[in-house]
C-alpha cells in the first residue's frame, strides 16, 4: 500500500512538472529591468495574495488548525496596521488532509489559478518535501513553520532555492534532546521507541542517539512501531527489561499519549523524552493523566508562559480569539506570516524571486518563537526550549537550550 502511494505521488509530481515546463513561471515578475513585452505592462496587484497549504483535517489535523489560527492572527494583526506595502493581504487556504498527493495538487494550483506570491505550509515535513519541486519549478517561495525533515532545505548537498522554514530541524531538535538526556537529566543509558514509517521519527532518533553517546551516553535499545500501532505493551515490555535511565520516544501527540499512559502502567517511572511533537498539552493530559506525565520532557520552540512583551500580547490575542492557550504550532505560524511579511517589506517589490532573496537574507527577525537569523541552509538560527508538566499536568518550562 505504501509503495502504490509513493508511486501515485511519483507520478503525480512527473505531470505536474512537464506541465510547468510548457507554462512557465506565471506569477514571477521580470527581475532583470527589462521593460514588459506587448502593447500594456502589467497592472500593478492591489493586493498581496498568500496560499496555505495546511492539514486542516486528517490524522495531524490539531496541528494544522492551531498553526493556521495563528497565521489568521497575524494576517488580522498585519491588515489592521496598513497591510504590506500599502496593500491588504488576501490569504488562499486550503485543506491537504494530511495527503502526499493532495499537498502537491494544491501546491500546483496555489502557484498557477492561485497567483501567489508566496505560500506557507504545509505543515508536517513529509507533505512539504512533495511540495518543494513545484515551488522551484514556478521559482515561488515556500515556508513552513514546523516541516523539520533536512531535506525540505538542502537535498543531494544542494540548497532547495525556494524552500524555507521557521522552526528548528529534526537533527537540531533531537542533537538538543540527548544533550539535555545525557547532561541535565544525567543519563547514562537510553532506549528508543520509534516509529519505522515516519522520516522525523527517525530522523529525531538518529540525531538523538548521536548526541547523547557524543555526550557519554550509550543507547542499549530501540523499539520500532508503525502509524497504525495502538497497543505499545510489547514494545514497551522489552524496553523496560533493558533499564535504560532514559525512554526517547521521537512521534506525534496522539501516539506519545497512549506510550505514555501505557508505559506508566507497566512500571515505566524513569524519564520520557521526546520532540515538538509532542506539543499538544490538553490532549497529553486528558489521555495519558497528570501522574504519567510526571518525568516527561520535550523539546520546543517557545513556552506560552514566557514573560515576554511580545508573547504575552500574542498569548492573549489568541486566547481572546479562540479561547485558548497557543501551542507551538500557533506560534509558528504568526512567526511564519510574519517572516513572510518582513521579507516582502524587505524586499520592497511582490517579486517572488526578489521576496527569495529577502528571505535568504533575513537577520535578527524578532519572532514569537525567538530571534531568527536565516542560516545559508535556509535553516533558521534559534533557541529552544525544554517543556515538563507539574503535578496537575500543566505544562511549565524547564531549560532553555541555546
Amino acid at each position: 500500500m505504501k509503495m502504490r502511494k509513493m508511486l501515485a505521488v511519483t507520478l503525480l509530481l512527473a505531470f505536474v512538472l512537464v506541465m510547468a515546463s510548457g507554462c512557465g513561471n506565471t506569477n514571477a515578475t521580470k527581475t532583470d529591468g527589462a521593460a514588459a513585452t506587448g502593447t500594456q505592462a502589467a497592472a500593478e496587484p492591489s493586493e498581496v495574495v498568500l496560499g496555505a497549504n495546511f492539514e486542516l483535517s486528517g490524522p495531524v489535523a490539531v496541528y494544522g488548525q492551531t498553526k493556521m489560527n495563528g497565521v489568521e492572527i497575524a494576517i488580522d494583526e498585519i491588515n489592521k496596521n496598513g497591510g504590506i506595502l500599502g496593500k491588504q493581504v488576501k490569504l488562499i487556504k486550503y485543506d491537504n488532509k494530511g495527503d502526499d498527493a493532495e499537498a502537491l495538487s494544491l501546491t500546483t494550483r496555489l502557484m498557477t489559478e492561485d497567483k501567489i506570491v508566496t505560500m506557507l505550509g504545509p505543515v508536517t515535513s513529509g507533505r512539504v518535501m512533495v511540495a518543494v519541486p513545484v515551488s522551484a519549478q514556478f521559482k515561488i517561495p515556500l515556508v513552513t513553520g514546523s516541516g523539520t525533515a533536512p531535506a525540505i532545505t538542502v537535498a543531494d548537498g544542494k540548497v532547495n532555492e525556494y524552500a524555507f522554514r521557521v522552526c528548528y530541524t529534526d537533527a537540531y531538535q533531537g542533537g538538543l534532546a540527548g544533550k539535555f538526556a545525557a547532561t541535565s537529566l544525567g543519563g547514562k543509558t537510553a532506549a528508543m521507541l520509534v516509529n519505522q514509517n515516519d522520516d522525523y521519527s527517525i530522523g529525531l532518533a538518529e540525531a538523538f542517539k548521536g548526541t547523547f553517546e557524543q555526550n557519554g551516553g550509550q543507547v542499549i535499545e530501540q523499539v520500532s512501531f508503525t502509524n497504525d500501532d495502538q497497543n505499545f505493551n510489547t514494545a514497551l515490555t522489552k524496553i523496560i527489561a533493558s533499564n535504560p535511565d532514559v525512554l526517547f520516544v521521537p512521534a506525534y501527540y496522539e501516539q506519545d499519549a497512549l506510550i505514555t499512559k501505557q508505559a506508566r502502567e507497566l512500571g515505566f517511572t524513569k524519564p520520557i523524552i521526546g520532540g515538538d511533537g509532542w506539543d499538544s498539552a490538553d490532549y497529553l493530559l486528558q489521555t495519558a493523566g497528570a501522574a504519567a506525565l510526571q518525568e516527561v520532557y520535550f523539546v520546543n520552540h517557545y513556552f506560552s508562559g514566557d514573560s515576554d512583551p511580545a508573547v504575552k500580547a500574542f498569548v492573549d490575542a489568541y486566547a481572546a480569539k479562540y479561547n485558548e492557550t497557543p501551542s507551538s504550532f500557533s506560534a509558528l505560524g504568526y512567526d511564519t506570516a510574519m517572516f513572510v511579511k518582513n521579507a516582502i517589506e524587505q524586499a520592497g517589490s511582490l517579486d517572488p524571486v526578489k521576496i527569495r532573496d529577502a528571505m535568504a537574507a533575513t537577520k535578527d527577525f524578532q519572532g514569537i518563537t525567538g530571534n531568527l537569523t536565516m542560516g545559508e541552509n535556509h535553516d533558521p538560527i534559534k533557541s529552544a526550549v525544554v517543556i515538563t508538566f507539574d503535578k496537575d499536568g500543566k505544562p511549565i518550562l524547564k531549560e532553555k537550550l541555546q
